[in-house]
C-alpha cells in the first residue's frame, strides 16, 4: 500500500538555537507510551518509511503514563518527540512538563478504541457481563447482606448464577496504563454505583471523595492481578488459566479471536460501530502528544502527524480502521489543528 500523494518531504534546516548544546538533531522521530496505541502508531511508522523520505520514527510501548512521563523530562534531541496515550493528559502532567521547558503541546486525537472483557475461547461460559459483576468480583469493599464487608467473594456464580461458578480469576492493566484508568472510571465506579455499595458507603460517613475512591479500590488478595506489560502479557496469563477474564483493546481482541472470546457489557457486544455510536459503554479516545519546539527541529515530525491522521491512515477505510481503531467523526478538525500547530490552552 502507497501512500506517497500524503506527504511530501522537505529540507528542514536545523535550528541551531532550538536545542542548547545540540550539534545536530536526530534525524529519526521518537516516540513512546500507550501499548494501546503502539499497534497503530507502529502501522503508521512503517508506512512512513516506507513512503516518505523521512526514516521510520522508533516506536516504544511502555504504558501511557510512562510515555507522558519521558515526555515531560525536557525538550532536546535527548528526550522524545512524542507520547502516544489511552487518556488524556493530567493536568499534573501538563505542569511537570512545563516545569522541565515543555510548555508548548499539541493534542492529537487519532481515534477511538473500547475495553473488552475476554477469556479462553475454550474456557468457561464468560459471555455478558454488568459493570456489578466486575465491582463484585474485583472491589476490595463490596456490598453484602446491606453493609460494607471487605470482598468475600471467591466464584463468579456467588454473587450472579448466571455467570460461571468456578474461580475469580482476572488480569486487569497495571496503575501506569491509561487503560486502567478508563476500567476504574466506567466499570468500578459504575458498578459501584449500581451495587448500591457507593450509597452505602456515604450513608457510613465516607467523605464523598473517600467513597469515590473506594468504589475504585481492587482487592489484594491474589483474584485480581496487575499486568504492567501489555496485552500480550495478558494473552499469555490466559493462556495458562483457563477460568482467567482479561481486558484489552478492542483492536488487540479482535487479532486474537482464533484465541479468545469477548463478552457484552450492558447488554452491548463491543464492536467498531457499537463504539462509534457510543452504545458500548467502555470505550475511550486515544492521543498522542507533541512537542511544537521539536517541529522544524526533528526531521519529519510535523509530517510523521499529518501522515497518521490523514483521511487515508485515519479514516473510516483506512489501515488503522482495519485494524480496529474506530475513526474519529471530527478527523478533519484534528487536521487542521496539526497543520496550524495549534497547541493545547
Amino acid at each position: 500500500m502507497k501512500f506517497t500523494t500524503l506527504v511530501s518531504a522537505t529540507a528542514l534546516a536545523v535550528a541551531s538555537t532550538a536545542f542548547v548544546g545540540a550539534a545536530q538533531a536526530r534525524d529519526q522521530v521518537q516516540v513512546a507510551g500507550s501499548s494501546t496505541v503502539l499497534p497503530y502508531a507502529s502501522i503508521v511508522a512503517e508506512a512512513f518509511g516506507e513512503n516518505t523520505d523521512f526514516p521510520t520514527p522508533v516506536v516504544e510501548s511502555g504504558g501511557s503514563s510512562a510515555g507522558l512521563k519521558r515526555f515531560c523530562e525536557g525538550v532536546g534531541e535527548n528526550t522524545i518527540d512524542v507520547a502516544n496515550a489511552s487518556r488524556k493528559i493530567r493536568e499534573k502532567e501538563i505542569k511537570a512538563c512545563a516545569e522541565a521547558g515543555v510548555k508548548d503541546i499539541i493534542e492529537v486525537r487519532i481515534g477511538y478504541d473500547g475495553i473488552v472483557f475476554a477469556s479462553q475461547k475454550d474456557g468457561p461460559a464468560f459471555t455478558a457481563f454488568q459493570a456489578a459483576d466486575i465491582f463484585n468480583a474485583l472491589g476490595a469493599k463490596v456490598l453484602k447482606d446491606g453493609k460494607i464487608v471487605d470482598n468475600p467473594y471467591n466464584k463468579w456464580a456467588e454473587f450472579n448464577a448466571d455467570l460461571p461458578d468456578v474461580d475469580i480469576a482476572a488480569f486487569i492493566p497495571g496503575t501506569k496504563h491509561g487503560t486502567r484508568e478508563v476500567f476504574e472510571e466506567k466499570v468500578l465506579a459504575v458498578g459501584c454505583e449500581a451495587t448500591g455499595a457507593l450509597q452505602a458507603m456515604l450513608d457510613s460517613g465516607m467523605s464523598e471523595d473517600d467513597a469515590e475512591d473506594a468504589c475504585i479500590d481492587v482487592r489484594a488478595d491474589g483474584k485480581s492481578t496487575d499486568i504492567d506489560g501489555d496485552y500480550t502479557e495478558t494473552l499469555a496469563r490466559i493462556d495458562s488459566n483457563p477460568n482467567g477474564i482479561g481486558i484489552f483493546g478492542l483492536a488487540f481482541y479482535e487479532n486474537n479471536t482464533d484465541k479468545l472470546k469477548v463478552a457484552t457489557m450492558g447488554d452491548v457486544a463491543p464492536s467498531t460501530e457499537t463504539i462509534s455510536t457510543g452504545e458500548y459503554p467502555v470505550s475511550r479516545p486515544l492521543f498522542f502528544y507533541i512537542k511544537k519546539a521539536h517541529i522544524g527541529v526533528i526531521p519529519g515530525l510535523k509530517e510523521y502527524a499529518q501522515f497518521f491522521t490523514a483521511d487515508e491512515i485515519a479514516g473510516p477505510s483506512g489501515p488503522l480502521a482495519q485494524y480496529g481503531l474506530v475513526a474519529d467523526p471530527e478527523l478533519a478538525a484534528t487536521q487542521a489543528s496539526i497543520e496550524a500547530e495549534e497547541t493545547m490552552k
